[in-house]
């Protein structure tokens, strides 16, 4: 039986969090026990919002109730034909809304919200933003940050980073024509994207159309933070992209096509992005929260997510196995040692992803068997097989700890 790498750009491979059968039936009998009665809000939501606005959990939970209840009345009142222009929840958390006429304000006043006849109003303003949004067209601006319109202050707000820039003066000149309609804000901050990127997720590499999927989170002694993947996927030490956007750059790799190798590897994570502490399912179950890394035994029942088969699970077979990698482009084959084994069904482009036992992270998806079709988020599926690297020994070799939920 020929075994190949479940990279897709040398054949991908998948990834997926591991929930054992017990687990699941433990899940579901919790789930049907729970009481009707839920909290309205979410706690944790709850007590971020009262130690942001400074105030105890009664009077944030009292605040939403209020935003609920307005936008509730403005809803009713908009379906009934009332007429407004744009509308914002002041600090205080009182709706207003632009009005256009005496009788439209008089309408929303009698429903107890609060009202205004702004000097220009979201729908001018927004005619003003497509006009910049024509200019950037033309010439991307860098170093202006962002434009918008805000209903509140009733002007479109450009926030520029780097006003020297000749793209930027050449904006916000544009932007002038519009006098006092355009509030000019100096951030010196430029913006960059900010993804939170779930284990399982696919991974481009480079941007193109060879992808990996997502392993775990791990940070060193000085909290960088990291991604653990197959070392086949960091190869060449490749930027990685989710969803278009980069958000992590190869740092090392112990594998190599052709050599004795190790198939673990690293990627430091670009500022401003992040790896969920929650093993995402595509949609089989609910995500998996990753608790630890609690190496589990030969014959427990584990998951894995990948951007190929989606969600699969089985039991581990092995561990410290050493294979021999086909290459499907036709290189050499590849000794890799370390590896464990288990029963889960993996495809090209699932390489990387993360393996989950109950709630303890377990690894990434290295190979499996050549030609192998896995039904996708098919769960257990019989006669099925793969090899993942063990997150452990990489985060051993590495000096990292995994990122915890």
């Amino acid at each position: 039986m020929a075994i190949t790498l479940r990279k897709s750009l040398i054949a991908g491979l998948a990834v997926s969090a591991v929930v054992p059968a017990v687990l699941w039936a433990a899940s579901s009998s919790a789930t049907a026990a729970q009481p009707a009665q839920q909290p309205k809000y979410q706690p944790e939501m709850v007590s971020v919002l009262a130690k942001s606005l400074g105030i105890d959990e009664g009077a944030a939970v009292a605040r939403l109730d209020r935003e609920a209840a307005q936008q509730q009345k403005l809803a009713d009142l908009t379906r009934g034909g009332l007429r407004i222009d744009g509308s914002f929840v002041d600090a205080n958390g009182t709706l207003t809304v632009n009005t256009t006429d005496a009788s439209s304000a008089a309408t929303a006043r009698s429903a107890g919200l609060a009202t205004r006849a702004p000097a220009r109003g979201e729908a001018a303003l927004s005619r003003v933003q497509a006009q910049l949004d024509q200019a950037a067209t033309r010439q991307v601006p860098a170093g202006v940050a962002s434009w918008s319109v805000d209903v509140a202050a009733d002007v479109v707000k450009v926030e520029v980073s780097d006003a020297a820039k000749p793209q930027a003066r050449a904006f916000l000149a544009e932007a002038a024509k519009f006098g006092a309609a355009v509030q000019v804000v100096r951030t010196g901050t430029p913006l960059q994207t900010q993804a939170v990127v779930y284990p399982g997720s696919k991974m481009n590499i480079n941007g193109g159309s060879g992808y990996c999927s997502v392993g775990f989170g791990a940070r060193n002694s000085s909290g960088t933070q990291y991604l653990v993947s197959a070392g086949h996927c960091i190869a060449g030490l490749p930027s990685l992209y989710n969803n278009g956007a980069a958000f992590a750059k190869g740092t090392a790799t112990r594998f190599a096509v052709g050599s004795n190798s190790v198939d673990m590897g690293v990627a430091k994570i670009n500022s401003g992005n992040s790896i969920a502490t929650t093993v995402g399912t595509w949609g089989a179950t609910s995500n998996v929260a990753v608790r630890g890394g609690t190496k589990a035994s030969v014959g427990s029942s584990i998951c894995k997510s990948g951007a190929t088969s989606g969600w699969t699970c089985g039991t581990i077979k092995a561990y410290n196995v050493t294979v021999t990698y086909t290459d499907q482009n036709g290189g050499p084959d590849t000794v890799v040692r370390g590896l464990a084994s288990s029963s889960v069904c993996t495809m090209g482009g699932d390489s990387g992803g993360a393996y989950i036992s109950g709630n303890q992270a377990q690894g990434m998806t290295s190979g499996g068997p050549t030609g192998q079709q896995c039904t996708f988020n098919g769960g257990v599926q019989s006669g099925k097989s793969s090899y993942f690297q063990p997150l452990s020994d990489a985060l051993s070799y590495y000096g990292l700890t995994l990122n915890v939920g």
